[in-house]
């Protein structure tokens, strides 16, 4: 069961307004930086005009879903890798991946008895957020970290 406070958190954080641009509004740690501006600026302006990937009723489908988790009436399992690379976004790969998650939440439902929300962090993790813009490999010295493929490429 959820909290009175942990209920009123949650109730505050699902009125949140929200807009293409609301997260500016909150303090974001860990971002990519970009040297060229110019550039940066011609790539949003490049996505803000393409279609959505997910329609905003899948979005309220899965906050209804989520809320229900939170209530304790399902339980999450998510899974996916941490950062994935560009070559490695194969069919049969992906199919793995989903096909591990479908067996852990049968596995997790039929221990429960509890439905299960799966959540696959799959074919778009291309981006990472690091505490620290630089790193130390052994043999190599100092790089810069390992932010995904799109933003720097997995050679150091």
């Amino acid at each position: 069961r959820v909290g009175k406070n942990m209920s009123s958190e949650l109730e505050t954080i699902s009125s949140r307004a929200w807009s293409v641009d609301s997260w500016r509004k909150y303090e974001a740690l860990q971002m990519a930086t970009y040297d060229d501006k110019e550039l940066y600026q011609q790539v949003i302006d490049k996505l803000k005009a393409l279609p959505p990937l997910v329609s905003h009723v899948e979005v309220d489908r899965l906050r209804e879903r989520l809320a229900g988790c939170a209530r304790g009436d399902a339980f999450v399992v998510q899974g996916g890798d941490c950062a994935e690379r560009f070559l490695d976004c194969k069919a049969d790969r992906l199919d793995d991946q989903l096909k591990l998650l479908v067996q852990m939440g049968a596995l997790i439902s039929a221990s429960t008895g509890r439905k299960v929300l799966r959540i696959a962090r799959i074919a778009g993790q291309y981006g990472k957020p690091r505490s620290k813009p630089m790193e130390t490999l052994a043999g190599i010295g100092e790089v810069y970290s390992f932010k995904g493929d799109n933003i720097n490429g997995f050679e150091p």
